[in-house]
């Protein structure tokens, strides 16, 4: 690549001034562009006003610098001098020229009010600012961008329209204004906030239903429908976790926990069929499966989080009113394991696509958490803790624990321990914690520790690949120090 060929037009103003103009052409100079200064090119008893000329037009200097102080100015609006000459030329390529960006002010000193006086050609137009020698270096990099067509922000590719935004196919959950409504409320505490919380949450759940599949009626691709679902649910989704970021960080109040609670009881009906519906097939409600389980989980992480371990306490260790169980065939108060259900259409797509994936599920959500505002490791943090205290809770009640980390797969491979549970070498820390997890001191661990060494307690594995819990929990260190 040749070096760029590049004009500099300017007054002499002073001797300073041309001192000034001999640096910035030497700078450009050593920075690799080919100035065309006439301190150096115009020779003794060559015609001053021919040469400004062909500087200006000559079709191989692709770019040209108007250098501007007072003088410079005043010259030019009344075409006076060599100045005068060069911009009767300039002002004509300038409105004339296709190419607008051959031409550029740089700015080499203001007025005595420190304002910037433009030639009446180039009003509104961009310049760059070389007067400040505090701002010298990075408006002079701004400078070589522009000479070599480099500029700091390029304009990204244009992209595909999102899925969710095709018109036969779109979902929306309709309550944008009421979210909106919502968040102003909780950063501005006011008095309405607790209302427009449960207006929100009441909206969202009665909307969910726009996000309902027609029966699959045995069609073996089904699986795709329920992905491009979730895909769907996405802005929706963006709403929630911004609800319960703000929640976290806003409100130091606890009241929110028992609005969340109930938000939750009331998705609980979208995870078994409709009434009505009598022919089905266990997977036809999936994605709602799918988004309920997501969305709980991105609660409690957002919590973690936030160290909210006083809302998150409270969800996990609230009973869920299930008014219709399909398993007891009556009403029952279940654990927040009643989120969590093996999703058969997803393995169903891990096998019809040959994907070869220890997870699918876990898949799905590691690549919905790009952008979201929240960390995959908080997502498998809060997982983590999830099937924690649901395992210790099982244990006390001699059962089997309802809550299976989908997300751990991928811890499966690294190990490595969490933050809650490295900040809880503290003791101090450690008291904010147990709570979540139904527990007052570290002894009360030990019969996990048991049941896990003993593997008398199921320890979630995928293929050969299992979980460490003790490692995850960073168990040896727990309230090792004050």
């Amino acid at each position: 690549m040749s070096a760029p060929k590049l004009f500099i037009s300017y007054c002499w103003s002073s001797a300073e001034h041309q001192e000034w103009v001999l640096r910035l052409g030497t700078e450009l100079r050593e920075s690799g562009v080919d100035v065309i200064l006439d301190k150096w090119d115009l020779k003794e008893g060559n015609d001053a006003n021919a040469f400004m000329e062909k500087m200006v037009s000559d079709e191989s200097i692709k770019k040209v610098i108007l250098v501007i102080d007072e003088q410079y100015s005043e010259k030019a609006n009344k075409r006076a001098g060599g100045v005068g000459t060069e911009t009767q030329i300039i002002s004509a390529e300038v409105y004339e020229s296709v190419d607008q960006n051959k031409f550029v002010a740089v700015i080499a000193s203001k007025d005595l009010e420190g304002k910037t006086k433009l030639p009446v050609f180039y009003k509104s137009r961009i310049y760059i600012d070389l007067s400040d020698e505090h701002l010298y270096g990075n408006n002079f990099e701004q400078l070589l961008r522009w000479i070599y067509d480099k500029p700091l922000n390029i304009k990204p590719e244009l992209g595909k329209k999102p899925a969710f935004l095709n018109e036969e196919e779109s979902a929306s959950i309709g309550a944008s204004v009421a979210f909106r409504r919502l968040i102003d409320a909780i950063k501005n505490s006011r008095p309405h906030a607790s209302g427009a919380l449960v207006e929100y949450f009441n909206l969202f759940a009665r909307n969910l239903n726009r996000f309902r599949l027609e029966p699959s009626k045995g069609a073996t691709d089904f699986d795709q429908k329920i992905v491009e679902s979730i895909e769907q649910f996405l802005p929706a989704r963006s709403e929630l976790i911004e609800v319960f970021s703000t929640i976290a960080q806003y409100d130091p109040s606890t009241g929110s926990a028992t609005v969340i609670h109930k938000f939750f009881e009331s998705l609980i009906p979208y995870m078994d069929r409709p009434e009505g519906i009598n022919s089905y097939h266990k997977w036809d409600w999936d994605n709602l499966k799918f988004i309920i389980h997501e969305s709980f989980t991105l609660c409690i992480g957002i919590l973690l989080k936030h160290e909210r371990y006083d809302i998150a306490e409270y969800l996990i260790r609230q009973r869920y009113y299930v008014e219709k169980d399909e398993s007891y065939g009556q009403s029952k108060m279940r654990s927040y394991g009643i989120f969590r259900n093996h999703l058969e259409s997803l393995s169903h797509r891990n096998n019809r696509l040959n994907l070869r994936r220890l997870s699918a599920h876990a898949d799905l959500l590691k690549e919905r958490c790009t952008d979201s505002g929240i960390s995959f490791t908080h997502l498998m943090q809060a997982d983590f803790l999830l099937y924690l205290s649901e395992a210790l809770q099982g244990l006390k009640e001699d059962r089997r624990q309802e809550w299976w980390p989908e997300t751990l797969v991928f811890k499966s491979f690294h190990g490595g321990t969490f933050e809650v549970f490295l900040r809880a070498e503290s003791i101090e820390y450690f008291n904010r914690v147990a709570p979540t997890l139904g527990i007052k001191s570290k002894s009360d661990i030990t019969p996990f520790i048991e049941a896990v060494k003993e593997q008398s307690i199921y320890v979630p594995k995928w293929d050969f690949e299992r979980i460490n819990p003790l490692e995850l929990m960073n168990y040896e260190k727990l309230c090792s120090r004050a």
